[in-house]
């Protein structure tokens, strides 16, 4: 039995440590849904680099699902632990419960939405015709599994908000080894190639949400999920998505960037430089995934401690996730510099793309260790229920920033398509500072002052 945390209690750091390995190695594990499909798709006989690409152009649908998975999980997540460390499980419960209804019925909704404007929506995206014919097969048997997406990863963080943070990630684990064994079987065995790896991972998806329904409902957790229909009390859904839209636009504007990115490169480079940008995409998920789980980590730590009146004991937590996250970013950053081929080589091997994914690699990786300030800052906003400066940050990096300069830099002499790579490392500077310096201002010196 998975021991139920007090995060009141013990050493900060070890609390968050105890959450954040498990979590870590849990997002690890759910970047494999879609980045085996990609490593591949990017192998597939005779399909070339188009069927990579032509998935690619699915990614700002799927961080769409995503979006609205993390828009009541957690949104819902932080407010559970709130109220844990003031005390109130009844409560705690009765956010959980609702968090439930809303995901379960927006995933409903999502998935006929996707069904009905699938075509118009692929080519808006920076489809072609040669490229449409992979996205289209890929996202028609993805959305089938639009709900278990929803329930799977909208439920789990109120999984890691009790403490269990290894049962969540048997959560993700058991999806993502589901997914890694089936992939080659669909893909190269049975020849079904692309369709085969959207059909393992929507297999995987349904697997890992069945699981997180048979936890949450059984006798372990100290929060227990009823399926039975209630009428939702819309103040707690109210609270839930206001807490939830920082993560909400966070998602989103990742898919208004990668829309504007694809389009842009379209324009200026085809459909080699769409590619590129997909394999510079992937890379960067599997780079942050110890960021994000760090931040994941230590949310409920603070959050629990933050309910509790415990403000030495939340000013520690802020403190070892920002230097562990700049530390371990200052890092990975070194590794892009130095092996930018290695990663490349991991998704395809053409050597067109590789001459031309290198010098994209360097710029668009420029200045990583900033984006540390942006999660460590972005994390303690939400987990103190600050939904007002979590919305602000979440739409000032990538809308403020990142857009018009992809639409900008292009234009300049002497810069041209690289520019759209240009716009990640400027963003990454000069929003992460803005979140993590107001956080500051606003926590360190303002509510959490003794």
């Amino acid at each position: 039995m998975e021991e139920r945390s007090n995060f009141g209690k013990g050493s900060v750091a070890g609390n968050i440590m105890s959450m954040a390995v498990p979590m870590t190695v849990a997002q690890i594990l759910n970047l494999l849904y879609n980045l085996v499909d990609r490593i591949y798709i990017g192998h597939i006989p005779g399909a070339d680099s188009l069927a990579l690409t032509g998935v690619g152009l699915t990614f700002p649908i799927v961080s769409m699902i995503t979006a609205f998975a993390g828009l009541f999980g957690m949104g819902g997540a932080p407010l559970c632990s709130i109220e844990r460390g003031k005390g109130n499980q009844e409560r705690a419960e009765a956010i959980m419960q609702n968090a439930f209804w809303m995901l379960a019925g927006t995933g409903v909704l999502i998935m006929i939405a996707g069904y009905a404007a699938e075509r118009p929506l692929l080519y808006a995206l920076g489809g072609s015709d040669a490229t449409y014919v992979y996205a289209s097969e890929y996202l028609k048997i993805y959305l089938a599994g639009t709900l278990a997406v929803m329930i799977g990863l909208g439920l789990n963080p109120f999984i890691n908000a009790q403490g269990f943070g290894k049962t969540g990630m048997v959560t993700v684990a058991l999806g993502a080894l589901i997914n890694l064994v089936l992939d080659p079987l669909f893909i190269f065995v049975l020849h079904m190639g692309v369709k085969g790896a959207a059909l393992a991972t929507v297999m995987a998806q349904c697997c890992s949400a069945v699981w997180v329904l048979f936890f949450l409902t059984g006798e372990k957790p100290l929060l227990r999920l009823k399926l039975r229909f209630g009428r939702p009390d819309w103040k707690i859904v109210g609270q839930i998505t206001a807490l939830g839209t920082s993560n909400f636009i966070m998602n989103f504007t990742n898919s208004v960037v990668q829309v504007v990115c694809n389009r842009q490169l379209q324009f200026y480079g085809g459909d080699l430089y769409v590619g590129i940008m997909t394999v510079l995409n992937s890379v960067r998920e599997v780079l942050t995934m110890v960021v994000i789980g760090m931040s994941n980590g230590a949310q409920p730590v603070i959050s629990f401690n933050y309910g509790a009146g415990k403000k030495g004991r939340v000013r520690q937590g802020i403190r070892f996730m920002t230097a562990a996250s700049i530390i371990y970013t200052c890092a990975a950053w070194a590794v892009t510099l130095a092996f930018p081929k290695f990663f490349i080589h991991m998704f395809n091997s053409e050597p067109e793309l590789l001459a031309a994914g290198v010098p994209a690699m360097h710029i668009y990786f420029f200045g990583f260790c900033f984006m540390a300030l942006q999660f460590s800052g972005q994390t303690t906003f939400q987990a103190l229920g600050q939904a007002k400066y979590a919305i602000t940050f979440s739409l000032f990096r990538k809308i403020v920033i990142v857009v018009p300069l992809t639409l900008l830099l292009p234009l300049l002499p002497g810069i041209g398509l690289h520019g759209v790579f240009l716009a990640e490392p400027i963003s990454n500077l000069i929003g992460g500072c803005a979140c993590f310096f107001t956080m500051l201002r606003v926590i360190w010196r303002g509510k959490l002052k003794e």
